[in-house]
């Protein structure tokens, strides 16, 4: 059963010009440990790949925020929730301390996906109930 539906739609200019103000501050602010090592490779390789990645991920977090019906309020935080790949590049989303534990303490799973283009990235979340071995033996 479907618990939430969260989109976000970013400006990646505006991530862009916070970056450029803000220096690594602000990327160090929305992105947990495993993401930051993403970003940094990327963004040392190609800077404009590290940028969509930075925009994608800031995007997926506010409309998981919004699916869960927070926001980023307790115990939701920018850098307790990644949005990590799965070896076949597949966006998943990965949950730590306190927002780790309210999400189980629910049953929900999350689903996530992400695209950029042109100067848009733009992320979707859907939260469903996980089915019980009960729900499995139900006709």
């Amino acid at each position: 059963m479907i618990a939430g539906i969260g989109t976000d739609l970013c400006d990646i200019r505006r991530i862009e010009a916070t970056l450029q103000r803000r220096g690594d501050r602000f990327a160090e602010k929305v992105l947990g440990e495993r993401e930051l090592a993403v970003w940094r490779a990327r963004r040392d390789k190609v800077p404009l790949r590290g940028l969509r990645y930075l925009a994608t991920r800031f995007a997926a977090k506010e409309a998981f925020s919004k699916a869960i019906g927070l926001g980023i309020h307790w115990p939701m935080t920018w850098r307790a929730c990644q949005i990590l790949n799965d070896p076949s590049g597949k966006p998943v989303i990965v949950l730590d301390g306190e927002l780790a534990d309210w999400f189980a303490q629910r049953r929900w799973q999350a689903h996530v996906t992400v695209t950029d283009e042109g100067d848009l990235a733009q992320a979707f979340v859907v939260i469903e109930t996980a089915p019980t071995a009960l729900d499995a033996a139900t006709p």
